[in-house]
């Protein structure tokens, strides 16, 4: 449990924002400490206070240009009871300074809980404060995270859920879910009926408990059956080493019987069937989009080897894995009708991801 601040005395934040942060996840919980904080619609900080801080007080650029001032410098974590990291685009980079990674670590040492929004959790990584913790990562950016910290426990990250409270770690998937994280935060300081009002003033009926899904990734239609779209966010977590049956069902407390069922139901496919697929189609991405050997690809879509994938492979798309590769690179007035197009295919079921590596 995180401790609370004693009655009278405000909650007290500190924001570092990080280069291209994501705006969204910055204001979203920010709102919530403002209404929740406020008495009488004075914007007054009387039961959270908040402070942007950074090494200067240049301006912060956020992903959408938009750029916000902070009002201090780093100085001593300990005057934060959270300290907040807003993480956003990681194609231009992580560029977290020497000043900040020590900042960040100082925090940790003098028990300040941390907050990692969007991917200010690979701030947190690499600052080396999320050891033996779990680890929410937007599914969008989990191999992202997995190759940029190999040495990170794979059965402590999460991609699956909206967030993740874990002792003096929170760690957020980003966007909207940082509303939840703030309302998860303000409800262990003071009476949930405020948390509530701050809430419905910004439209929102209730927030989300950490529990929930993550919203669905492209292929995942929106009836999905909860327990279902979990299993499908794990089965893409675990692509490189597939999870059994068993491993899955017990994952979402339930039966390798009534999985089966619902995913049936749901999907009109087996869970076999389902994870065969998105690791054929992670296999044809890489294909087209990696230098990496088919035998390497083929481990890394959890294959027995690249036999084992070509034959699932042609079965599929009705084309070897070094045709399908070689196809990619003709132009597009030259490759047949009746075929795909892998560039357009893969594009389809993974859009816009290459951005990020």
């Amino acid at each position: 449990m995180l401790p609370k601040p004693t009655a009278t005395a405000p909650i007290r934040f500190g924001f570092l924002l990080l280069p291209q942060f994501t705006l969204t996840a910055f204001s979203g919980l920010l709102d919530v400490l403002r209404l929740a904080g406020d008495e009488g619609d004075y914007s007054k900080p009387v039961r959270c206070a908040w402070h942007v801080v950074d090494e200067t007080l240049a301006p912060v650029s956020s992903s959408s240009a938009i750029q916000v001032m902070p009002s201090e410098k780093l100085g001593d974590p300990a005057r934060f009871d959270y300290l907040v990291v807003v993480g956003g685009l990681l194609h231009t980079g992580l560029p977290l300074s020497p000043a900040q990674k020590r900042f960040i670590q100082q925090a940790a040492d003098q028990n300040v809980n941390l907050v990692g929004v969007c991917t200010g959790v690979f701030a947190l990584m690499q600052a080396g404060v999320m050891q033996d913790h779990r680890i929410c990562v937007s599914w969008f950016h989990y191999w992202d995270f997995v190759e940029q910290f190999p040495q990170a426990d794979p059965n402590l990250i999460v991609a699956d859920r909206l967030y993740v409270c874990d002792r003096r770690r929170i760690t957020c998937s980003g966007g909207r879910a940082s509303i939840d994280v703030a309302a998860d935060i303000l409800k262990r300081h003071m009476d949930h009926a405020i948390v509530q009002k701050a809430l419905r003033i910004l439209q929102i009926d209730n927030a989300n408990p950490q529990t929930t899904p993550q919203p669905l990734p492209p292929g995942i239609e929106p009836d999905t059956h909860p327990v279902v779209r979990r299993a499908m966010l794990l089965m893409e977590q675990h692509m490189g080493k597939a999870l059994t049956m068993d491993t899955l069902a017990g994952k979402l407390n339930i039966s390798v019987r009534q999985l089966e069922r619902l995913f049936k139901q749901s999907s009109g496919v087996t869970p076999q069937a389902y994870s065969r697929g998105i690791r054929l189609r992670m296999a044809a991405w890489m294909l087209t989009h990696s230098t990496k050997s088919i035998a390497a690809i083929a481990s890394a879509c959890g294959f027995a080897d690249a036999s084992h994938m070509g034959r699932e492979f042609r079965t599929t798309f009705e084309m070897s894995p070094g045709q399908w590769r070689s196809r990619a690179q003709l132009p597009a007035s030259l490759l047949a009708a009746k075929t795909p197009n892998p560039v357009d295919y893969v594009s389809e079921v993974f859009p816009g991801r290459q951005e990020f590596h």
